[in-house]
């Protein structure tokens, strides 16, 4: 080791003891530690190297004052240090992990360098007061870059907030409203001033329950959620919403925030239930069609398994309904299918249902069917209800209605073999005359596949 060695050829003659110290510190940086060997001792080799040459420059009186201020020369260039700032923002660094590395640069040459001079003197006292104004001009440098760039962010994410149609906010650990966009104040229909700091039970919202808790959930399991919500806020606007909240963490990956993005499906929503509702609904009596029917017949069967609770099923067909559509034509004969669903529902419990299959076929499904006796007196009142005459624009018009019954578990063990089984004693109460029901007789076997 020379005597009166420089600190400028120190740092270049002793490069990899000093980056082995750097590459063990580094290591411990959050962002760092997802770099890969090469790329942090090749980064910290260009700042040691950067710094070496600005010990052995020569600097003006001015230069050397505005540097031992921590200021670099004012030529409108950008620095190497202005250059790591920007580039370690965009990596994700924070200000702390930037500022520690050259923390860790200036702790690790001054360390194996006050072990190889103990005592320093002249221009080695220089050359360390040079090296540490290097470090903390290239310190401020770094945070000044970083500074402009979160300003160019900052100005950016504002526009992207203000122009975006989307309800957007931020809410707290405790579920209150630190931030809100226009958007959000439009569809709240307030101020944002009267939005911060109130929480969602604050504003009274309905769905306040349930979001709170999924904000909780998003908290605790740094995961995002998806939810849909049905409130009609006080500007009116909408009343079916997605909701996506997400966590923000700190740069220690523990979450400080939710942000929440609101969006009104109305018209999607409603457009969609329409269109299921027309797949599964009878577009002339609006009852339950075949599909839906069928669906909810195989439901009720499953839950009369788990209950133990019997089933009944009704299957209805009009008498003379053929003779009125001839006579006195098809809007006649839609009216009448009109009315005749109309007195259906009303002879039936809510929880019932009655569904139209096609043509003059009906069906009704009567849950925890007890006894027999009260089946059979629904099943009376349906035939009385429709024995009275039903009045048209041309005349009254008088039909009857053959009923078949079945049971679930004592006629079928299946929805399909139930649905035959009523199908077959109907068809038995109509060879007896009209306004009968029949009772599906066991001895009588079906086969579901003639379905």
């Amino acid at each position: 080791m020379q005597a009166n060695m420089r600190l400028a050829d120190f740092i270049r003659e002793n490069i990899e003891p000093i980056l082995e110290n750097w590459e063990k510190f580094a290591k411990t940086l959050h962002h760092a530690s997802h770099m890969g060997t090469t790329g942090l001792r090749d980064h910290a080799k260009d700042m040691l190297l950067v710094i070496a040459d600005d010990i052995d420059s020569h600097q003006s009186d001015s230069e050397q004052a505005a540097k031992s201020k921590g200021r670099g020369s004012e030529d409108g260039g950008e620095s190497w240090a202005e250059v790591h700032g920007g580039e370690r923002q965009t990596s994700g660094f924070s200000v702390m992990e930037t500022i520690s590395e050259f923390r860790a640069l200036r702790a690790s040459v001054v360390s194996l360098w006050t072990k190889a001079y103990p005592t320093v003197s002249g221009p080695q006292l220089d050359d360390l007061t040079r090296f540490h104004e290097a470090i903390d001009q290239a310190v401020a440098e770094s945070l000044e870059q970083y500074a402009t760039v979160k300003e160019v962010e900052t100005r950016l994410f504002s526009a992207v907030l203000v122009a975006s149609p989307d309800p957007i906010c931020v809410l707290n650990l405790e579920g209150r409203f630190i931030y809100a966009n226009q958007a959000t104040a439009d569809l709240f229909a307030l101020a944002p001033e009267a939005i911060i700091g109130k929480s969602s039970f604050d504003l009274g919202f309905s769905f306040a329950s349930d979001f709170q808790r999924n904000h909780e959930k998003v908290m605790a399991d740094q995961s995002t959620y998806r939810g849909n919500l049905i409130h009609t806020f006080a500007s009116k606007q909408g009343e079916r919403f997605e909701y996506l909240l997400a966590p923000v963490l700190d740069e220690h990956q523990h979450t400080e925030a939710t942000v929440c993005i609101f969006r009104d499906v109305t018209e999607r929503a409603l457009a969609e239930e329409k269109a299921w509702h027309n797949a599964h609904h009878d577009p002339l009596t609006g009852l339950p069609n075949r599909r839906l029917f069928l669906d909810r017949l195989e439901q009720e069967v499953k839950h009369a398994k788990r209950s133990g609770v019997p089933l009944a099923l009704l299957f209805l067909d009009l008498d003379g309904f053929k003779e009125v559509n001839d006579s006195l034509g098809h809007e006649a004969g839609d009216h009448l299918l009109c009315e005749v669903a109309e007195r259906l529902v009303d002879r039936v419990r809510e929880d019932d249902t009655v569904a139209r299959l096609g043509g003059d076929e009906f069906t009704v499904i009567l849950t925890a069917a007890n006894r027999r006796k009260d089946v059979e007196l629904v099943a009376q009142n349906i035939i009385d209800a429709l024995a009275v005459s039903f009045q048209t624009s041309q005349q009254p018009i008088q039909i009857s209605v053959s009923i078949g019954i079945s049971f679930y578990p004592e006629d079928a063990s299946s929805s399909p073999v139930l649905l035959q089984a009523a199908d077959h004693a109907m068809y038995n109460a109509k060879k007896s005359g009209s306004n009968r029901m029949c009772f599906y007789d066991t001895s009588e076997k079906v086969d579901a596949h003639s379905l």
